[in-house]
């Protein structure tokens, strides 16, 4: 007779609903399931036991904090750059648990699971979270990187780990950064363009990861091109009193929206900085039939209702003041 997992996991711990895993497969399954305690090897190294904690909508935001260096911006963290998880949690609750670790204040501080954290402040939702002991730096780091290879993070969040292994000397160069974050440098370029870009100019999207990198190149180039002062009225324009760049357009649907934040923004731009007009050097020889624009030592001539004949005899002229 088979016998059942519940049971089985009672025998081996002495514990009924208290689970051990040692993959990640593992503690998926038992997440999903909710049991109470999970044993977990954390970095193939130390076994520690992570306590389902259960807290209430309105103290989520008090009880808990996300780990400092977590890669993930907390501030993208909106309705649109959180709508896959924002569905499923308001039809059917949260389905994962987050992980993190007590604090010596009391408060829980979130390593895996920060966008179901918000998720559930801004749904109102009860937080789920398993929660260990003793957790140290090192440890907490392992498991925020991990938490994040599931979700891509967005070029701002790419450039500014690059930019930290650049500070830090880890990393000489983009070549350098291209070997080990394994892209191309091309890739390496466009995010750290992103992460020298001011937090509010992107928060003016609604969905940062969807930003590819000529848009992020682009921007990047039209906010370097405007005076510090233009750059702080540009910066303001983005953050008035009515919200966010996003939360005022007319547009539905994440992209389409972004393609409005970006036209109102190169607006903006071009009222701080108007498009130089080209200076035209162009003489009327004869108004609309011959004019001429002349550039260093050269020449060029415009010429209107030239007949074959007529154009025979200025090319032979051409020809001979030239040869």
């Amino acid at each position: 007779m088979a016998i059942k997992t519940s049971d089985l996991n009672a025998k081996l711990f002495g514990k009924a609903n208290k689970r051990r895993a040692s993959t990640p497969a593992e503690a998926q399954a038992a997440a999903k399931e909710q049991a109470q305690v999970i044993e977990l090897s954390v970095a193939g190294e130390e076994l520690v036991t992570f306590e389902l904690v259960r807290i209430p909508a309105d103290e989520v935001e008090s009880q808990t904090r996300v780990f400092a260096e977590n890669a993930r911006e907390q501030a993208f963290l909106n309705e649109h750059a959180l709508s896959d998880v924002l569905t499923t949690l308001r039809e059917r609750g949260q389905q994962y648990p987050a992980v993190g670790r007590r604090c010596e204040d009391g408060r829980i501080e979130v390593l895996d699971g920060s966008r179901r954290r918000m998720s559930c402040i801004l749904a109102g939702q009860e937080f789920l979270i398993y929660v260990g002991e003793h957790i140290n730096g090192e440890h907490a780091k392992f498991l925020s990187d991990v938490a994040n290879a599931h979700k891509p993070l967005s070029l701002y969040e790419k450039g500014r780990e690059m930019q930290a292994k650049l500070d830090s000397g880890e990393a000489e160069d983009q070549k350098a950064l291209a070997k080990i974050f394994q892209c191309s440098e091309a890739l390496v370029s466009g995010a750290l363009k992103a992460a020298a870009l001011p937090l509010e100019l992107l928060q003016a999207y609604p969905n940062v990861v969807e930003l590819g990198r000529p848009t992020i190149v682009k921007l990047h180039k039209q906010f370097n091109d405007l005076s510090e002062a233009q750059q702080r009225e540009l910066l303001a324009k983005c953050h008035q009193s009515d919200g966010f760049v996003w939360q005022r357009c007319d547009a539905q649907g994440v992209a389409r929206i972004t393609k409005e934040v970006t036209e109102t923004l190169e607006a903006w731009i071009q009222e701080l900085v108007p498009p130089k007009r080209a200076v035209s050097n162009k003489v009327d020889l004869i108004k609309g039939r011959a004019s001429y624009a002349r550039k260093g030592s050269n020449l060029a001539l415009n010429l209107k209702k030239v007949d074959d004949a007529l154009m025979k005899e200025i090319l032979e002229f051409v020809e001979q003041k030239l040869s």
